[in-house]
C-alpha cells in the first residue's frame, strides 16, 4: 500500500486530499506544518510528499530544501501544492519536484497526478 504525506496547515485542504487519496488505497500521513513533516518523515519514509509552501514554523521551500540533504530522504517525490504560483522558480533546482498544483486545485488532476508518480516509483 502506497504511502503518501499530506503537508498543509488548513486542515479542510488535509481532509480532502486524505478522503480522495485513501479511497484509492493508499496510506495517508499527515503533518499540519514543515516542522511536524520534517519529524514524521523520517519515520513514516513516505513513497510521496504532497507538501504547501506558506506554512507556520518552517515553510515548505525549507522542508524541500532539507529533504535534498538528507540521503535517506532525497529521492522522496514532491507535489508542491500552493497559492503562491511565483514560488516554482524557486524549485527549479529540486530534483525531486514531480508537480506544481495552484489553489485551488482540482481535486481529479491531484488525484491523477498522485497515480501517475506512484506507478512510476
Amino acid at each position: 500500500m502506497p504511502k503518501v504525506m499530506v503537508v498543509d496547515d488548513e486542515n479542510d485542504v488535509v481532509e480532502l486530499i486524505k478522503f480522495m487519496l485513501e479511497k484509492d488505497g493508499n496510506e495517508i500521513v499527515t503533518a499540519s506544518n514543515g516542522r511536524e513533516c520534517l519529524e514524521k518523515v523520517e519515520v513514516d519514509k513516505p513513497d510521496l510528499i504532497i507538501l504547501d509552501i506558506m506554512m507556520p514554523e518552517i515553510d515548505g521551500y525549507t522542508v524541500n530544501t532539507r529533504l535534498q540533504e538528507k540521503d535517506e530522504t532525497r529521492s522522496i517525490p514532491v507535489i508542491i501544492l500552493t497559492a503562491k504560483g511565483q514560488m516554482r522558480d524557486l524549485f527549479a533546482l529540486g530534483s525531486n519536484i514531480v508537480a506544481f498544483m495552484e489553489k485551488p486545485f482540482d481535486p481529479k488532476g491531484l488525484r491523477d497526478k498522485v497515480r501517475e508518480i506512484l506507478v512510476k516509483s
